[in-house]
């Protein structure tokens, strides 16, 4: 089966750095295997995201000459391919309406206790939907790491697929997203490991195997914060790509040749996609970015 590997970023910002590692993983494990690589752009939360983002990430993507195929997917044209399986999953029992709150899951000690899973709620104006999650995934195999466990209290909860404001959850789309992609393999950061067992149980529920998934490690600040939009992670280089290319993948476990470090940038990928190997990853969780500093 060909391999099909796909890079999804949230237009809430530019790529700064952790978002380049992402990318570049994505991108050499997919190519490494013949494969093809996808860009799908993940803007099903308007609250989060600024104006021209998607513009820049991709404009950042041909900088660094990684070349998606075939047309980028924007979430925010799949609304009615989510609720149709929400409804769906709804007429079925798989899925119920839920009042509860946040602060009153917090009260109840911090998870989702199935209060509303027999009530029998019809009150999608003011309600989340949550599906039942009579099967826990409590571990999951990854590529690099093996068998990797998921808190048994998290795997356990109903969890959310529509939000009380009546956006789409992350895990839905993001499943039904590589289902209609043919995704074959998931390459993200390490931030994103609990969410794969509730991603893995979308899968079960919907009679498919799940995708393939391979964590990197994740690129901290100096005071050990994830790198991120919201953290304020600083934009990469779009005016002098090369050093910050090199350095993602000296992040990756790459030990890249002095002539290759100083090339052009379709050289330096082009040997990156032949010399990439999981062995080669480095076996941590996460690593402090070489852009950051602690503060004081």
């Amino acid at each position: 089966m060909k391999t099909i590997g796909r890079f999804a970023p949230s237009p809430s910002g530019p790529l700064h750095f952790g978002s380049l590692v992402a990318a570049l993983g994505s991108y050499f494990s997919a190519k490494s295997q013949g494969g093809d690589w996808l860009v799908r752009m993940e803007d099903i939360d308007p609250p989060r995201e600024i104006e021209g983002a998607s513009d820049l990430i991709l404009k950042a993507l041909e900088t660094y000459h990684l070349y998606w195929d075939g047309d980028v997917l924007y979430q925010s044209e799949r609304h009615d391919a989510y609720q149709q399986q929400i409804d769906s999953w709804l007429d079925s029992g798989l899925a119920y309406y839920c009042q509860c709150t946040r602060k009153q899951i917090k009260e109840s000690g911090g998870f989702y206790l199935g209060t509303c899973r027999d009530k029998a709620l019809n009150s999608p104006n003011s309600c989340s939907v949550r599906v039942r999650v009579d099967t826990p995934i409590v571990s999951f195999e990854d590529l690099k790491h093996g068998n990797m466990s998921i808190p048994p209290e998290l795997a356990a909860e109903d969890f959310i697929i529509k939000r009380r404001d009546g956006l789409f959850a992350y895990n839905l789309a993001v499943v039904l997203d590589d289902i209609y992609q043919g995704i074959t393999e998931v390459v993200r950061g390490a931030d994103l490991i609990e969410p794969t067992g509730r991603q893995i149980s979308l899968y079960k529920m919907l009679g498919l195997d799940p995708v393939k998934y391979l964590h990197l490690p994740l690129a901290t600040d100096g005071n050990g914060n994830k790198l991120s939009k919201q953290n304020h992670a600083t934009a990469i280089d779009l005016k002098h790509p090369v050093p910050t290319l090199v350095r993602a993948m000296r992040f990756l476990g790459f030990a890249l040749p002095r002539g290759i470090q100083n090339g052009e940038i379709s050289e330096i990928i082009d040997w990156g996609v032949k010399n990439w190997s999981i062995n080669q990853l480095p076996q941590e969780i996460e690593i402090t970015s070489p852009f950051s500093k602690a503060s004081p």
